[in-house]
């Protein structure tokens, strides 16, 4: 498979997977509040290259992925170089359309507990929620699917499992993504 043969994977894989977030937030009432985007702060937050290829890929189109990617090799923290605290709208994610999985997945998935029963993936403003128990004991009885997100980083494993092996922090795995593409684009 190609370069952009598994870019456009991962962006049908990423529409799919949109349309049962959409699907999971109406009609469990869940939602992130207005301009939120808490979760983006936290320092830890990895992922895979080849969730980021979708995003290099764009950034290169728009002439873009030079600036981009001296961005985040000079960047020293581990918060997200693609996050904006003072953009207005939505969230603070200045490339939304091409987040990431993991940015995808958060708030809006479950994961099996040891129980081997659903427990969903969120954050304590969303569990905080009024629709927040009952959204749970709906997902816990069958009557509401959440998407599992382990069985979208098995999908990405399909479509390319040496670029979706390692987690890596977010910004290394965006530097990545970004040399991916622009050494594939060099070699054309």
């Amino acid at each position: 498979m190609t370069l952009p043969e598994k870019i456009e994977a991962v962006e049908r894989l990423f529409v799919e997977l949109d349309e049962r977030i959409a699907n999971f937030q109406q009609k469990s009432g869940l939602f992130c509040p207005t301009g939120c985007g808490k979760c983006c702060l936290k320092p830890d937050i990895e992922a895979t290259v080849l969730e980021f290829l979708p995003f290099a890929w764009h950034m290169y189109k728009a002439g873009t992925a030079e600036m981009w990617y001296e961005k985040v090799k000079s960047v020293n923290d581990a918060i997200c170089v693609i996050l904006n605290p003072q953009q207005q709208g939505q969230g603070w994610c200045s490339q939304y359309p091409y987040r990431g999985l993991i940015c995808r997945l958060f708030g809006y998935s479950a994961r099996h507990n040891k129980y081997g029963g659903p427990e969903l993936i969120t954050c304590s403003i969303i569990r905080d929620e009024s629709s927040y128990s009952g959204t749970v004991k709906a997902v816990e009885e069958g009557s509401m699917e959440v998407p599992y997100m382990r069985n979208y980083y098995m999908q990405l494993q399909g479509i390319d499992p040496v670029l979706s092996a390692e987690r890596l922090p977010i910004n290394q795995a965006i530097a990545r993504a970004m040399e991916s593409v622009m050494a594939y684009m060099a070699y054309r």
